[in-house]
């Protein structure tokens, strides 16, 4: 099997690093060779953050080059209009429609990007939005937007269900597990 590779772009704060951890531990308990990289940026609150996941037979490094990426997984529109040169022909873009906005947005040296999904789509790029953060409050936290994510992701991939509920298992507090499996199946749109 070819080297499949994801990216997960984001602002610091939002849960990248979890959504990276369970997508490592699922792909790990599917029988793939697993990289799953450090954080790139400014992981505080507020500044842009990339992770990569890459898996097949065999992976050697955990690094995605430009033009290469599967998938595109972004917590936010800008993030996925910033990182959309790494999407490679044919792939996709999965995004939350929330806007955050960036330094020199709150500052009022710029303003932020408008209509930037259907900038994408005019593109001929594969974008599937949907406002996650919405769906992670009715969940009960808006911090269930990464799970969200995940749930959303999960439609592209054959791996069972169950497989995912317990990487979220694995992955999550005990007493946060009911709500994040719940935003898990609201994003794959089955709840």
């Amino acid at each position: 099997m070819k080297t499949q590779n994801i990216m997960i772009v984001g602002v610091g704060g939002q849960g990248s690093l979890l959504a990276s951890k369970l997508l490592g531990y699922l792909l790990l308990q599917e029988g793939y060779d697993v990289k799953v990289s450090e954080v790139h940026g400014m992981s505080q609150r507020g500044g842009s953050v990339v992770t990569y996941v890459r898996f097949g037979e065999k992976v050697y490094s955990p690094i995605i080059d430009k033009g290469c990426a599967d998938f595109i997984v972004s917590f936010e529109e800008l993030e996925a209009a910033r990182y959309l040169e790494y999407l490679k022909p044919g792939g996709r873009i999965v995004t939350n429609t929330q806007q955050i906005d960036p330094m020199p947005v709150i500052t009022g040296a710029m303003t932020y990007p408008q209509e930037l999904i259907e900038k994408m789509k005019a593109l001929n790029v594969n974008v599937d939005a949907m406002d996650c953060l919405s769906l992670a409050e009715e969940a009960g936290s808006v911090k269930a937007v990464n799970i969200v994510l995940m749930g959303r992701l999960s439609r592209y991939f054959d791996f069972p269900l169950a497989t995912w509920q317990a990487a979220i298992a694995e992955c999550v507090p005990a007493r946060f597990l009911e709500l994040n499996q719940k935003a898990f199946l609201l994003g794959r749109g089955e709840e």
